[in-house]
């Protein structure tokens, strides 16, 4: 299985897929209403996550969305948070999960971009 095909993106709500592997929260603040030992979290892996100001800053602004992209991807640059989830998808199917509603218009939709080499 190609490194393309084993990172997923979602929702931290939505149900856990059966195909879901490894579910790493990519979120820097634990979200609300979520147990620490809640099942749908199986990682938290709060250090690839974009700076507050970062995400202060985009505010999920559709239109700021490419600039975001840029300047996620450069805090993102050195991060060792991000070659140890590069290894574990290596091993297995990971799913990068945020509280976030607009998934395709978050970090992690970023990060597993990136994370996909594209």
């Amino acid at each position: 299985m190609s490194a393309k095909s084993r990172i997923r993106v979602g929702r931290l709500y939505d149900d856990i897929d059966p195909d879901d592997g490894q579910r790493v929260l990519v979120d820097r603040i634990w979200p609300r209403g979520i147990r620490k030992d809640d099942p749908r979290v199986g990682i938290w892996c709060k250090d690839v996550a974009p700076s507050k100001e970062l995400r202060d800053w985009y505010h999920h602004q559709p239109e700021r969305f490419d600039e975001f992209a840029s300047h996620y991807q450069a805090e993102l640059t050195g991060n060792t948070a991000l070659d140890e989830l590069r290894e574990l998808a290596k091993r297995e199917v990971v799913t990068l999960v945020t509280a976030t509603r607009e998934v395709e218009a978050s970090h992690a939709a970023v990060l597993a971009k990136l994370l996909k080499g594209r």
